[in-house]
């Protein structure tokens, strides 16, 4: 058994060593142009390259949650495509989530923006049931979050393509669904596949539907967001701020607006990260699961996207 790796922006090294200590049986090695036939890969934005070079691969491993970049290649119909079920994932997003509404709810960036200016100030506290909290996509990310956000006693709200069944959680579904759980949320959190059907979903529209002084949350993928759309909403304060883990160019142009906005709060694209040795060890599990016929979780459907 042969496995190859390449993930931009990561060294091999230490990928390729834990690879090899969790599949003794298997021969690893970084991808290169001249590289041997496989029968796995494992990686993050792959080129054309590799899937041209390599076309009876049995199947790639996707090391992070989203599988947007590789949906853009050709890929072969032999080949299957698995993304991470978690692998420690989850849990960081509902920590980022979490913080992020609490913060908004709590007005803390106003209490540190009073303190910065030597004010002593409280504000009234405002209600929990006044902050229903939206979260798009119930996958496995997304219904971590909406069950996490519901320990801080938060009305928590989810919204998914087909339908949910979330314990302590309202849920909907589909496009006659949409609009009533955006008029439902006040804070949303985007954590949508990226797929032609949610590009761009984050748009005046949508976000427009939201009840007067809604937050956003976007810890999915950039292009869900149309940034311009934004910005007139935060003028216009029918949205009273956002934070934003993901942007359509990343790092962003040093002009970009959501640098030094007041009512952004920027992050670059940490929400959750991938968890290395946690990531191993479910991709040597699968692996030898489908060496043995068995099927495993994670195959993505790729008429869907996710």
């Amino acid at each position: 058994m042969r496995i190859l790796f390449y993930a931009t922006a990561t060294k091999p090294a230490p990928w390729v060593d834990g690879l090899k200590a969790a599949l003794p049986e298997a021969e690893v090695a970084p991808w290169e142009p001249n590289s041997p036939p496989a029968d796995y890969a494992v990686v993050w934005s792959p080129p054309q390259d590799l899937l041209d070079t390599q076309p009876n691969l049995r199947a790639i491993f996707n090391i992070g949650a989203g599988v947007d970049a590789l949906m853009k290649l050709k890929l072969s119909p032999r080949t299957q495509l698995v993304r991470l079920d978690d692998a420690g994932m989850s849990v960081q997003m509902a920590e980022y989530v979490c913080h992020a509404a609490s913060r908004h709810f709590r007005e803390l960036d106003a209490y540190e923006q009073d303190i910065a200016e030597g004010k002593w100030s409280y504000r009234k506290p405002r209600e929990r049931a006044d902050y229903p909290v939206g979260v798009m996509g119930l996958g496995v990310l997304g219904t971590r979050v909406a069950q996490a956000l519901r320990t801080f006693e938060f009305p928590v709200n989810g919204w998914s393509r087909s339908a949910k069944d979330v314990p302590g959680v309202r849920c909907f579904s589909g496009e006659k669904g949409l609009d009533e759980f955006l008029a439902a949320s006040r804070i949303l959190v985007c954590l949508l596949p990226l797929t032609p059907d949610t590009q761009d979903i984050l748009n005046a529209r949508t976000l427009g539907k939201l009840q007067p002084g809604g937050y956003l949350i976007n810890v999915a993928r950039g292009g869900h967001l149309v940034e311009e759309d934004l910005l007139t909403l935060l003028g216009s304060g029918h949205l009273a701020g956002a934070t934003i883990d993901v942007l359509r160019q990343e790092p962003p142009s040093a002009e970009h607006p959501f640098w030094k906005h007041p009512k952004i709060t920027l992050t670059p694209h940490t929400s959750a990260r991938t968890l290395r040795d946690d990531s191993i060890a479910q991709i040597a599990g699968k692996i030898r699961a489908m060496g043995r016929g068995g099927k495993v979780a994670g195959v993505v459907d790729r008429q869907r996207g996710y």
